[in-house]
């Protein structure tokens, strides 16, 4: 029975070993377990998980521990001359490594259960940024922060120093198990076995091996380069759900290749903000639980930064490219450090625990062989097309669909250059990397069927076998006389036989699920066959010819009334005229706009529209006042807060500059960020902003666009 009261991180229940990774899948044999990582490679070959490197074939992940520092590292040398100088790096290295154990928040762990560990010569200052409410109560419920929200300070865009002096004083216990947090969130403290230990219970951190295509090159093995599961924990309340916690930018492993395995304050900002407002906008995403920033660390970018390290969250972190890794792709051009040949059983032992414990299938029962290899390919096909689809309905950008970044469960992973619309342009790119467009919105969808394409052509063999069995799953060793006749075939006859069908859903997918998040933001419930044709690409044609502001006119859009087109009168013109107007403010360029041909454009949509929604008028039936339902559901489905590049910049500047009001400044931020359809900074009241106060006042900016040089501002993949 899992423990339903709260406890430090240290404390966490383990999942069964039927639910952790590391014991189903196969560990690189340089870290074999968890006994001999901690026993012998941490204190005796610590480089092995430092080195870059290429992992032998059957590997899925390799056993590495956090460890935060600046790459290449500064080994102190004696004057006196160095004998045995590999002896002497690893003598250092371990000395780098969270390798003493100590006592947990709590006292001393018990032996069974998660030990702590810390390092001799790495002490780094650690100071928590931000923490994610949300988060914590959708994933990890049961995990003790102590007094960690206090540590932030209240939330407030204008800190005041009154309400500093004021805070209230937390416990020495508090104190001390959100310590523990932050030393392990930080990659100082690391949560292992007990020394020794070993069996099906012990475990240590660990990362994937993957490989992909970038910017539609192959690229070789890739791999968690700077990110490390730290350990996996049940959800209390969710039967059969346990959730991964990784630390993105906390040191090199064996797939840094030349990178230092860190990360930017900068860019873990924007993670953090991103995956918290993303699933408040119910876009499948990873989460956000926290982010230490490392002021001491310095890291080389396109200048030179300080570290931070953001922890997310999620079922799995499996991607396209883990599949790739295995059944990589024939003959083709390479770009990058390296490739192993094919491991045809080790895509079978992926694949197997993707379906039973990732998409948890209920189409297939391996226990009687059914075959799972079209069923795992059209159900990522599936997620990632609604993933997709509510992409492009909310204007978000990603800004690197490489099939490295595709996630299987179909959730939005690795936030580097995303952006949201500003003024709509459907061929815009937020990627200053992609000289090519190959990433711009209006070709997301077609990156999800590259992405699922390159996922078709890693499961093929499998697929093509299971084919040939009569549609039973291959089992062990189904590959090992494999002939190159054979192999083509089998390749052959899966695309053949999957290609189109997979193209078809995705497809088909994200056209109905694009139509469902259109309906919902236009607040119509009754679904006609016209409304893409007739409603939706109208509307964007008139946001894309009048420069208009994606999410603003939405949500204007939100109090339009069926009346307005076809009432009589000259009042009932000048509301119309002034609603007409009202949208066509939010254009970036006002100054050039034909006002008399831009009202009339919009006046024909608003008839159209008006009419559909009056079409509606028997779903809303049961309100008491139908069109105020109906704008509400509106208001509850577009955003009024939007993280715009302008906005994150101003973000990270400010708490880059001053930690202190910046964690505050960020708090609040993630609250609007969670809560984004709230009628923030006093939206429809018409007081003058000097006659706010100061918070509301500054709620109000920054629900706007923002200066108009940083509309469409974009980013870089450095981080």
């Amino acid at each position: 029975m899992l423990r339903s009261t709260k406890v430090p991180i240290s404390q966490l229940p383990l999942p069964p070993p039927s639910h952790i990774l590391t014991k189903n899948l196969t560990p690189d044999p340089n870290t074999p377990s968890p006994a001999t990582f901690i026993s012998d490679v941490l204190p005796n070959r610590s480089s092995i998980q430092r080195r870059a490197r290429l992992l032998p074939p059957p590997s899925h992940f390799s056993y590495v521990n956090p460890m935060p520092l600046e790459f290449p590292y500064e080994v102190s040398t004696p004057d006196s001359a160095i004998e045995d100088k590999a002896a002497y790096i690893e003598k250092w290295l371990a000395e780098h490594e969270a390798i003493i154990p100590t006592e947990t928040s709590v006292g001393r762990s018990n032996p069974t259960e998660l030990s702590k560990f810390i390092p001799k010569a790495r002490d780094q200052r650690r100071e928590l940024i931000g923490i994610s409410e949300t988060c914590l109560r959708d994933c990890l419920p049961h995990l003790e922060v102590g007094d960690a929200f206090l540590s932030l300070g209240n939330p407030a865009l204008v800190p005041s120093n009154a309400e500093e002096k004021d805070q209230q004083r937390s416990s020495p216990e508090a104190e001390g198990i959100r310590q523990e947090l932050v030393d392990v969130l930080a990659g100082h403290a690391v949560l292992m076995s007990a020394e020794g230990a070993s069996g099906e219970n012990s475990v240590a951190p660990w990362s994937l091996r993957y490989s992909g295509h970038q910017f539609g090159v192959w690229a070789g093995q890739l791999g968690d380069g700077r990110a490390i599961s730290i350990l996996a924990t049940p959800h209390p309340s969710q039967d059969d759900v346990t959730y991964e916690l990784q630390l993105k930018g906390a040191g090199r492993t064996p797939f840094s290749r030349t990178a230092d395995g860190l990360a930017v304050l900068r860019s873990s900002i924007r993670e953090f903000l991103c995956s918290e407002a993303m699933h408040a906008l119910s876009i499948p995403t990873t989460r956000s639980l926290g982010l230490v920033s490392l002021p001491d660390l310095s890291v080389r970018r396109e200048r030179i930064e300080t570290a931070s390290v953001c922890t997310r969250v999620a079922e799995s972190f499996i991607r396209v490219g883990n599949f790739e890794a295995f059944s990589p792709p024939e003959n083709a051009y390479f770009l990058g450090g390296g490739q192993q040949g094919p491991d045809y059983e080790g895509l079978r032992i992926l694949g197997e625990w993707t379906v039973k414990r990732v998409l948890k299938l209920k189409t297939v029962n391996l226990d009687f062989g059914d075959a799972w290899g079209k069923e795992l390919l059209f159900e990522v096909a599936r997620r990632n097309a609604k993933m997709v689809a509510a992409w492009q309905a909310y204007g978000f950008m990603h800004g690197v669909i490489n099939t490295d970044n595709v996630s299987i469960m179909g959730l939005t992973i690795d936030y580097g250059p995303y952006a949201f619309m500003d003024i709509f342009d459907p061929y815009h790119i937020c990627n200053h990397s992609d000289s090519e467009g190959r990433y711009a919105y209006q070709y997301q969808p077609n990156m999800i069927i590259y992405a699922c394409r390159a996922l078709l052509n890693a499961l093929a063999p499998l697929i093509g076998a299971e084919i040939s069995l009569g549609n039973k799953a291959v089992k062990a060793g189904w590959a090992s006389d494999l002939t190159p006749d054979t192999h083509s075939s089998w390749r052959t006859t899966a695309v053949s036989q999957c290609k189109s069908e997979m193209e078809r859903i995705i497809q088909e997918t994200c056209a109905i699920e694009y139509n469902i998040q259109m309906r919902k933001r236009l607040a119509l419930r009754r679904k006609e066959e016209t409304d893409q044709s007739e409603i939706f690409q109208p509307l964007l044609d008139l946001m894309e010819e009048h420069r208009l502001d994606f999410h603003g006119t939405f949500r204007k859009l939100c109090s339009f009334r069926p009346g307005l087109p076809t009432g009589d009168g000259l009042e009932r013109k000048g509301e119309l005229e002034s609603f007409i107007g009202n949208l066509l403010g939010g254009s970036s360029e006002t100054d050039r706009l034909d006002h008399a041909s831009a009202t009339e454009r919009w006046l024909a949509w608003l008839e159209k529209y008006a009419a559909r929604i009056e079409g509606d008028a028997p779903e809303w039936a049961g309100e008491d006042d139908r069109h105020a339902a109906r704008e509400n559901a509106a208001r509850a489905a577009n955003p009024r807060f939007v993280l715009r590049q302008w906005l994150l910049e101003e973000v990270i500047k400010k708490v880059e500059t001053d930690r202190t009001t910046g964690k505050r400044v960020l708090a609040k931020v993630l609250q609007m960020a969670c809560s984004p359809f709230e009628p923030w900074g006093a939206e429809g009241d018409d007081t003058p902003d000097n006659e706010l106060d100061p918070e509301t006042r500054e709620e109000r900016r920054l629900c706007g666009m923002g200066e108009r040089k940083l509309l469409g501002f974009q980013c870089s993949c450095s981080s």
